[in-house]
């Protein structure tokens, strides 16, 4: 008897651990090997069924090494959509962890990391619905790609089944667009393929213009809208997600449905600016269109010697950004510095209406008081053309590591502490981080839009920029040593931003953020964020799509293998 009790004891502790296991493992992903996972006859029928659409994916290192890419191949991220398994920053596709596994471009050995392991190559919408289903039924991590322009990583995952929308490419312009029997006016509906280069292209054959960034490779039905969307024109005519009208979305379970103010209305709700990747497979977006215009791009460079000097300099660029709120001007500067060495800041600015000369007067006085705190101007330009024309790159420099931290900088920070900026500036230079992008996207029109109803977060119409401060590294750096920088880049820049944008409640622009951001609920999310979570709830309630810092994101490992 004296046994009796331990034994049973013992044996009660073995049911528990195996209950808890079970329970555990009934809330995981399968992966290769796990009973559940297909089999070879289930791939070929999934593959079967979308007419011979699966792929294989590989690393983008180990597809150009069998494509024998160029250099010029490698860096372009026009070439690396075309890679199913590619991001534009590549270190999202590296597995970090220990023990790492890593596809690097001159390494010797290859491992798949985050990069998904099959791809349905969506052609059309009954692929993607097929894809769900599957991934529904064998109970597997899914991803959603586009083109691959994604700074946290959330277009790629480990053993993942992708949902590839990259050949999903209509365009079609309207002078009416109705939405329940009412006129929206002038629109273009574009599938979640299509690149803002491609589509100013043609929005400008059609004489239309559109809110939409820089770059050549994001895509507007993509995560571009999803997370807000700002362009140089966004003083001047809103968010790219003011600007949507429609989305076609498959769900989690498979239905292809209508988002829109009168169709799932809580969904149209969401996914303007509730963040890329949790809502469900965008097929195609439809987006207002503007009569074309001319603008005028004006470039310029400052040099500085020394990091006081480029304090000064940025208190100084602080102190007349509001000289362009009566053009509704829109601007990039980007500084290039170090705490020790010359600092270039190169400064592009967007004036609609505007020609030459009018450009050079609006930004004479700033660049008259750069001169006289000693730094260089150069370089001064000005091309006037059709907006179209100057808006986007001609391509994305891409193929390397590349990670990001950000804040929404309130306007009455530029109105009532300019100083505040360059020591903001000062602190992160300091500190090794090599360089900063200022984005001037906001106010304007930006500020207007308030009364919109979507999950876009309020920072962003109280905001006059979007700053962020960037970290690369090389791939001779090892896999302990990338961690630690990443987690040193998060621990050193977060605070000075967040300092500078108001605290611990200030915003972010969730698709040019830090996926090690602390809090990323509010600082992406805001006070949309428990509205947020119930329509998750809703339309995906078990999670099928789950990306990095994305709703419910805190609820799974960062994998998204496992409920945590």
């Amino acid at each position: 008897m004296t046994l009796l009790y331990p034994v049973t004891v013992a044996a009660l502790a073995v049911l528990l651990f195996s209950s808890a296991f079970h329970a555990l493992a009934s809330q995981c992903r399968n992966e290769p090997g796990d009973p559940g996972y297909p089999t070879a006859t289930d791939w070929s029928a999934l593959n079967d069924t979308i007419g011979g659409m699966l792929l294989n994916v590989l690393p983008s290192a180990e597809a150009c090494r069998e494509l024998a890419c160029t250099e010029a191949q490698w860096e372009s991220g026009i070439f690396r959509q075309t890679i199913p398994g590619s991001m534009n920053s590549y270190n999202w596709e590296q597995d970090y962890n220990p023990p790492a596994e890593l596809c690097l471009r001159n390494g010797t050995t290859c491992a798949q990391g985050h990069v998904p392991l099959y791809a349905v190559n969506a052609t059309a919408v009954q692929h993607i619905q097929a894809g769900v289903r599957f991934a529904n039924t064998y109970n597997l991590r899914v991803a959603i790609k586009s083109s691959g322009h994604d700074y946290l990583g959330r277009s790629t995952a480990r053993h993942s089944l992708l949902l590839w929308t990259a050949y999903l490419k209509n365009t079609a312009f309207s002078e009416q667009f109705y939405i329940a029997g009412v006129d929206q006016g002038p629109a273009v509906t574009v599938g979640s393929g299509v690149g803002l280069k491609t589509m100013y292209a043609a929005a400008k054959a059609q004489n239309k213009m559109f809110v939409g960034g820089s770059a050549a490779t994001v895509c507007a039905a993509g995560g571009y809208t999803q997370g807000a969307g700002h362009s140089g024109f966004s003083p001047i005519y809103g968010l790219a997600a003011d600007n949507v009208l429609q989305y076609r979305v498959v769900l989690a379970n498979g239905s292809f449905v209508k988002a829109n103010s009168v169709e799932h209305s809580d969904l149209f709700w969401a996914m303007r600016g509730g963040g890329a990747g949790s809502w469900g497979v965008i097929i195609d977006a439809t987006l207002r269109t503007f009569p074309t215009f001319n603008a005028t791009l004006h470039t310029v460079n400052v040099l500085t010697d020394t990091l006081g000097q480029t304090a000064n300099l940025m208190t100084t660029h602080a102190m007349h950004v509001k000289d362009w709120d009566a053009v509704k001007a829109g601007q990039y500067f980007y500084l290039s510095g170090s705490a020790l060495n010359t600092s270039t800041l190169v400064i592009s600015t967007l004036f609609k209406d505007l020609d030459g000369n009018a450009s050079k007067a609006q930004m004479s006085p700033f660049l008259n008081d750069a001169r006289a705190l000693g730094a260089v101007v150069e370089n001064e330009s000005t091309n006037t053309a059709v907006a179209n024309d100057i808006v986007g790159l001609a391509d994305d420099a891409s193929g390397f590591n590349l990670i990001l931290s950000s804040r929404l900088i309130p306007a009455s920070v530029y109105l009532d502490s300019p100083g505040n900026v360059g020591a903001a500036y000062k602190q992160i230079l300091s500190q090794g981080i090599p360089q900063i992008l200022g984005h001037l996207v906001a106010g304007g029109q930006v500020a207007a839009n308030a009364n919109i109803s979507s999950a876009i977060i309020p920072a962003w119409r109280s905001a006059k920029t979007h700053i962020i401060a960037t970290q690369s590294w090389n791939d001779t750096l090892s896999a302990a040593d990338v961690q630690a920088l990443r987690k040193n880049f998060t621990a050193s820049v977060e605070p000075v931003l967040s300092g500078l944008a108001g605290g611990a409640s200030s915003g972010s622009y969730s698709n040019e953020g830090d996926v090690l951001e602390p809090n990323f609920q509010i600082t992406f999310y805001g006070p949309n964020y428990s509205r947020l979570e119930r329509i998750k709830s809703l339309y995906d309630p078990n999670d099928l799509f789950i990306v990095p810092t994305g709703v419910h994101s805190e609820n799974w490992d960062a994998e998204g293998i496992c409920r945590v």
